[in-house]
C-alpha cells in the first residue's frame, strides 16, 4: 500500500499565508486546513453569550515545559480548547475574544534576542496577526493593559470537570495589577458543547487523519511475522503516519496487544510497553491513530499474526464483526448511544451463543448484563481535538448509568448530525471479570463455563471505526479490511484499496 503523500523530501510544518487566506500544512500531498476554521469557532462560541456582550473570553495555550530538572524541551502539543479556537503551533501564548464584537487578540511571549541564536528567526507581530488571521496581536506582558481598553463587565475564564478524565480545567493565570470580575462558571459548558458539533472544515481534517491512520493499518498488517516484537508494529504505524502524512504525534498511546496482551483494553503503558514477542497463533489488536493538527484519529484492527484464522479467532472475529454491523444498521440521528451499546451486545451474543460459548435466551442476557462480562467498555466516544473528546455529560444531558458496561459509556446523548464518534465493540477473556461470573448464579446460567475456560489465554478482539453523523446515517471514514477473507487475502499480499475498500 503506498500513498498520495509518498516523498522523499522532508516533510516540515508550516502555516502557508497568501491571498488574504492562511492555511496548515505539513507540506507535500497533507491536507491544507483553512485558520478561517478557527476564526468560525470563535464566532460559534461567541453567538451562545447573548447576555455577555460587554464581557471578554480569555483562554491560555500550552507552556513549554522541561523535563524534569533538567533542560530537555519535550515537543509542545497545543492546548485543545485553545487549539480549537486560535489553531497556534506556538507555546506560552493567551487568546482573548471580545464576545459582542467578536474581536479576536493573540498574545504571544517577548521573546529574548538570544532565542534567535538557538531557535529561529523572532517574527513580527505582523507575522503572527497573518498567520493566525486574528485581528490584532500584542506580546503577554501587555495582556492586563489590552484587557482593560475593553472595558469589560466580565472576564470568562476556562474552569470545568472533564467527564472522562474527572480532572478540572486550570483557569487562565492573568497577570497581576487589575481587578478584573472573573466568571468561571459559563465558558466551560458553551465552548464543550460547541466541539460536539463538528464543522465542515473540521470534519474534513478528521477524515484525512483516518485515512493516513487506516492507511498505517493496512501497512501493519501487510508487515506484520510472527517472531516479530509487538513495537514494531507500533514503529511502523507511527513511521508510515508521520512519513506519508504530516502526523508528527500520535492520538493517544499506541495498544499493540498480541496473545493475551489483547484482553488488557488499555495496554501499551510504560508498565506493558508493547514489548511482548509476537508469537505464531496470536491474535494481535492494534488500536492506534494519527493526530493532525492536533485532530485524531481512533481506530482498531485485530487479525491474526501469522493471517490465517483459527475456528476459535473466526468465532470471535464474527462476533464482533456483527455487533459492529448492527449498530450500523440502525445508527443515524435521533438514536439513543446507549440504545446502540445495547445493540452492539445483542450483536455479540447472538453470535457467541451460535457458536457455543453461551447459552439461553440473549435477551435475559441483555438484561442481566452478561454484555458487560465481554465488553467492559462502552461502544464508543466523541472523537475530535482529544481522543475522547468532550461533551459526553454536559449540562442537561443523560446522565451516567450506574449498571455495568452502559456506566463505561463516554456518553449517553441523542445521536445528532455532526457528531463524530468512534464505534467500537469488543469481544475479550478477561479472568478478572469471567472467574467471578462462574460463582455468580445470576451470571454463570448463560456460561458455557467449559468453552469459556478454554479461552481464557485467547485475548480479546476490536474493531473500531470512526464516522460522522449525517443527516440521514453515517458516513465511516475508516478504510481498513474488515471481512475475513479481505484480511486474509491482504495479509496473503493482495492489495488493498482504500477507496473502493476491496482488494486489487
Amino acid at each position: 500500500l503506498m500513498s498520495s503523500t509518498v516523498t522523499e523530501t522532508p516533510v516540515k510544518a508550516q502555516i502557508v499565508c497568501g491571498e488574504g487566506q492562511s492555511f496548515f500544512s505539513m507540506g507535500l500531498n497533507t491536507h491544507r486546513v483553512p485558520m478561517s476554521m478557527h476564526k468560525a469557532n470563535r464566532a460559534k462560541l461567541v453567538q451562545r453569550f447573548p447576555n455577555h456582550q460587554k464581557s471578554v473570553i480569555v483562554l491560555q495555550g500550552a507552556k513549554e515545559t522541561t523535563r524534569d530538572a533538567t533542560d530537555h524541551e519535550p515537543v509542545i502539543r497545543q492546548e485543545s480548547y485553545f487549539q480549537y479556537l486560535f489553531g497556534v503551533m506556538e507555546p506560552d501564548c493567551y487568546g482573548a475574544i471580545h464576545i459582542g464584537s467578536g474581536k479576536s487578540v493573540l498574545f504571544i511571549p517577548r521573546l529574548p534576542a538570544e532565542y534567535a541564536i538557538w531557535m529561529g528567526e523572532i517574527k513580527p507581530l505582523q507575522h503572527f496577526k497573518d498567520r493566525y488571521e486574528v485581528d490584532e496581536v500584542y506580546y503577554v506582558d501587555q495582556l492586563n493593559e489590552q484587557l482593560a481598553s475593553f472595558n469589560p463587565e466580565q472576564i470568562l475564564l476556562l474552569q470545568g470537570l472533564n467527564s472522562d478524565s474527572n480532572k478540572v480545567c486550570k483557569p487562565a493565570k492573568l497577570p497581576k495589577g487589575q481587578d478584573f470580575e472573573v466568571n468561571l462558571c459559563d465558558l466551560h459548558k458553551e465552548i464543550s458543547e460547541c466541539r460536539v458539533i463538528k464543522s465542515k472544515e473540521e470534519i474534513d481534517v478528521l477524515r484525512y487523519v483516518a485515512r493516513i491512520s487506516s492507511e498505517a493499518h493496512v501497512h501493519c498488517m501487510q508487515s506484520i511475522k510472527p517472531g516479530m516484537r509487538e513495537y514494531q508494529l507500533e514503529s511502523l504505524f507511527r513511521h508510515y503516519c508521520y512519513y506519508h502524512g504530516g502526523c508528527r504525534h500520535m492520538s493517544y498511546t499506541c495498544i499493540c496487544g498480541s496473545g493475551i496482551n489483547s484482553a488488557t483494553l488499555h495496554y501499551g503503558h510504560a508498565g506493558a510497553p508493547n514489548d511482548k514477542e509476537i508469537n505464531d497463533g496470536d491474535m494481535c489488536l492494534f488500536d492506534m491513530g494519527g493526530e493532525y493538527h492536533c485532530y485524531g484519529a481512533d481506530i482498531t484492527c485485530s487479525y491474526p499474526a501469522n493471517g490465517k484464522f483459527t475456528n476459535a479467532q473466526r468465532d470471535i472475529y464474527e462476533s464482533v464483526l456483527a455487533a459492529l454491523k448492527a449498530v450500523f444498521a440502525k445508527l443515524k440521528p435521533g438514536v439513543s448511544w446507549t440504545d446502540m451499546h445495547v445493540e452492539a451486545e445483542r450483536g455479540f451474543l447472538t453470535v457467541l451463543k451460535e457458536r457455543g460459548y453461551l447459552q439461553g435466551d440473549v435477551e435475559e442476557m441483555l438484561a442481566a448484563r452478561v454484555g458487560a462480562l465481554f465488553m467492559p467498555h462502552g461502544l464508543g466516544h466523541f472523537l475530535g481535538l482529544d481522543t475522547h473528546d468532550v461533551g459526553g455529560y454536559n449540562e442537561d444531558c443523560p446522565p451516567r448509568s450506574d449498571l455495568p458496561g452502559l456506566k463505561s459509556l463516554r456518553t449517553a446523548r441523542e445521536i445528532q448530525e455532526g457528531m463524530v464518534l468512534t464505534v467500537e465493540p469488543g469481544v475479550y477473556f478477561i479472568k478478572a471479570l469471567l472467574l467471578p461470573a462462574f460463582e455468580n448464579e445470576k451470571l454463570n446460567k448463560f456460561l458455557v463455563k467449559d468453552k469459556i475456560n478454554s479461552m481464557l489465554t485467547f485475548g480479546g478482539i476490536r474493531l473500531e471505526d470512526d464516522i460522522v453523523i449525517t443527516a440521514d446515517g453515517f458516513e465511516n471514514f475508516t478504510r481498513t479490511p474488515r471481512e475475513i477473507a479481505d484480511i486474509e487475502a491482504v495479509m496473503a499480499g493482495a492489495k488493498w484499496n482504500c477507496d473502493t475498500l476491496s482488494t486489487e
